[in-house]
């Protein structure tokens, strides 16, 4: 079964054991001195032992000043950091998988206040070790929920902190890019020859180390991407203007490299082939495939061993880390474009997401080898499911993003990222690959079939409990099967799909259309009922909440009130309510989204509405914000601006309210002695990854 998938490759010198490649992410899994620690390795060694056949890391700072990019990212910057990492490679190589350490610099897409405080704070935290760093990150996590958009980091990147470094003067300001509006300084002549020797001694530390090599990280708008990128890089010296000039910097690193390293040390690129700028408006800008295919031949004639395509930067962010709306394998053009230019080996990742449609690009010739990046945190053992023909076991990402949110979200508490669906990603030493069993066949109750309820019976099972699900409807999901019915969330079916799976694999019993009662407590007498039960749409108190023009999203997405043809509201603009205006514009409806705060989708990713908000434009969809909700009338609702109080009359012959849930909550007679324990949103409202989280520790806690 997959015989190309599973078959043995060479990039350079290196045997790989089969053709997946874990491709480098940022997790923040690494101590906060840069070392590889037991985090590090733990977190690593899942994926090698879960069959992945090369594993690159995430980026690995080559400074402490201009190059760092966040807590608990790797550093290659002293000798001492090389005995950490060793103990990672030893882990990796154990399971017979091979590791490059993928070396970076972001140039102008870190924060200002990295690039200035991080060195002294390094200084303090190895001095001081945790008396320094646990109250340094309490501080940090207070500048805001959202450090990226808190307004002190703001005024500080841009009036205070040092300028963050890249090829040219040109910031940061366009598309979806998190981080915009620093002061940016073109590195001078003397800075680069530096910086070119750090990438080598980091080579040379990571040979030393004993990984199999190293990646050079010219992608995703990052330092070396921007010096080739005619859009980012204006200099007038020999490091810009000409395509030859452009790639200078990069021919200098590979020619550092082999002096250090020796030319049979394997250097791989991961390289942008399109910057994908046409996306925002600036067609023709930057690197184009034209462009990204002449780099690849490019690096070839220099000495890299096999090219890691890629696309996008931060101002195009959802080019290079793609959300749920866009379709599998929508990089195959630019695979296939490199992939007939060059004749050193190609990887890609294509939105790969099955063994099956992995196999299928190799077959065809699209890639070499396959990247398989949010895959991985989904599920580390993908491709030993593959191999074994267990493919229904394997937990498919959903390219919810929560990853790439909650690097940013987690950064400033000095933690690293999560997974919705997995939440052992970045805590395998935390969390044990198979819970102690030790449940001795107890009954759990488990009210609530959505993603805490599947997650925490799933757990249960594990341990050796005897769960039983009740779920009230006659389909499982809960709220996330609400959130596959907007245009271009099908992929969320599969969490619904995978979690049950996994849950009725552990021995859990699955009853729909039965709600959990007090007479079946009373019959069963569980040891412990967990209460997944999730959240009840919010209803305002207002004059006209209770018309029957008005409801929730619920009963729209569901098919129980169907509208068209109508002059919609659409009170709340999080992504509930977008999604919900994107299924009633579609179905075509006049419709108005209408938000209390001065923005749209306030505390949301911005990668999320960067993707919907333009088709919702194209459906015609107005926006109204700073405009409370304060009367709903037969053909219309009355707004009252939130800073000018005035009111304004809207038309609208149907309301639909998107405002939020609170925890519906289970109300129930328990026998004596039985355990009752909220878990997802019946503790707390939340995001996928609250359900499965809480679910999980709770269901391992359970004594």
């Amino acid at each position: 079964m997959y015989e190309k998938l599973m078959s043995e490759g060479s990039i350079g010198s290196l045997k790989i054991k089969n053709r997946a490649v874990m491709v480098g992410m940022e997790v923040g899994v690494a101590e906060y001195d840069g070392s590889a620690g037991e985090r590090y390795k733990d977190y690593f060694e899942a994926r090698a032992k879960g069959g992945a056949g090369l594993i690159i890391t995430g980026c690995c700072r080559i400074n402490n000043t201009h190059s760092v990019a966040g807590p608990g990212q790797l550093a290659l910057t002293h000798d001492r950091h090389i005995e950490p990492l060793k103990k990672t490679v030893d882990a990796v190589h154990s399971h017979g998988t091979k590791l490059i350490v993928q070396l970076h610099h972001p140039g102008r897409q870190t924060l200002a206040v990295m690039s200035t405080w991080w060195k002294p704070m390094e200084s303090l935290g190895l001095k001081f070790g945790d008396k320094f760093w646990k109250p340094f990150f309490k501080v940090l996590s207070r500048f805001s929920v959202d450090s990226l958009n808190s307004p002190l980091l703001k005024f500080y990147g841009k009036y205070i902190a040092s300028p963050v470094r890249s090829a040219s003067n040109v910031p940061c300001e366009f598309g979806g890019s998190p981080i915009h509006d620093q002061r940016t300084k073109a590195l001078t002549k003397g800075q680069i020859k530096k910086l070119i020797g750090e990438f080598g001694d980091a080579a040379l530390r990571a040979k030393k180390a004993g990984a199999d090599g190293v990646e050079i990280h010219c992608a995703h708008g990052y330092l070396l991407g921007q010096f080739l990128s005619p859009y980012t890089n204006r200099r007038t010296d020999e490091y810009g203007g000409s395509f030859e000039n452009r790639v200078r910097i990069v021919d200098e690193i590979m020619a550092d490299i082999v002096k250090k390293c020796g030319a049979d040390y394997t250097a791989i690129v991961r390289l942008n082939v399109d910057d994908c700028l046409d996306s925002i408006g600036f067609d023709g800008q930057g690197i184009t495939l034209e462009e990204g295919v002449k780099l690849a031949k490019h690096m070839e004639e220099i000495g890299f061993k096999a090219i890691n395509i890629s696309c996008g930067t931060y101002e195009t962010a959802n080019y290079s880390i793609e959300p749920t709306g866009f379709d599998l394998g929508c990089r195959s053009k630019m695979a296939r474009a490199v992939k007939d230019a060059v004749t050193i080996p190609t990887i890609s990742v294509n939105l790969i997401r099955t063994p099956a449609q992995a196999e299928e690009y190799l077959a065809h010739g699209l890639m070499d080898f396959v990247g398989l990046g949010r895959p991985l945190l989904a599920d580390p053992c993908f491709m030993q499911k593959a191999g074994e023909g267990r493919d229904e076991e394997i937990q498919r990402c959903i390219c919810c993003l929560w990853c790439i949110e909650s690097v940013t979200l987690n950064e400033v508490k000095g933690e690293a990222a999560e997974c919705a669906l997995n939440p052992r990603t970045g805590r395998e030493c935390e969390y044990p690959e198979i819970p102690a069993r030790d449940g001795g066949g107890r009954l759990v109750a488990v009210a609530g079939g959505g993603p805490a309820g599947l997650t925490a019976a799933r757990v249960l099972g594990q341990r050796g409990f005897k769960p039983i699900v009740f779920e009230k409807d006659e389909r499982l999901g809960g709220q996330l099967y609400l959130a596959t019915l907007p245009p271009k969330k099908e992929k969320l079916v599969w969490a619904i799909e995978d979690l049950r799976r996994a849950a009725e694999k552990e021995g859990a019993e699955i009853r729909l259309n039965t709600p959990l009662t007090s007479e079946i407590l009373a019959t069963l007498k569980p040891y412990a009922v967990f209460d997944a039960t999730g959240g009840q749409a919010l209803i305002p108190k207002i004059q006209g909440s209770d018309k029957p023009h008005v409801c929730t999203v619920t009963p729209v997405l569901e098919g129980k009130v169907q509208l068209s043809g109508k002059n919609v509201a659409v009170i709340g603009s999080g992504m509930t309510g977008l999604e919900t205006a994107e299924y009633i514009a579609a179905r075509g409806n006049t419709v108005t989204v209408v938000e209390m705060a001065n923005t749209l989708a306030p505390k949301t990713w911005s990668q999320h509405t960067e993707e919907i908000i333009p088709r919702l434009k194209k459906y015609g969809v107005k926006f109204m914000t700073g405009e409370r909700l304060v009367e709903i009338n037969d053909g219309n609702i009355i707004l009252e601006n939130v800073k000018k109080k005035s009111k304004t009359k809207l038309p609208a012959e149907s309301v639909v309210l998107a405002i939020g849930v609170r925890p519906a909550g289970l109300k129930l007679d328990l026998p004596e002695g039985t355990q009752l324990i909220a878990v997802g949103d019946a503790a707390k409202t939340g995001r996928i990854a609250n359900a499965t989280h809480t679910a999980y520790r709770a269901a391992l806690k359970l004594k």
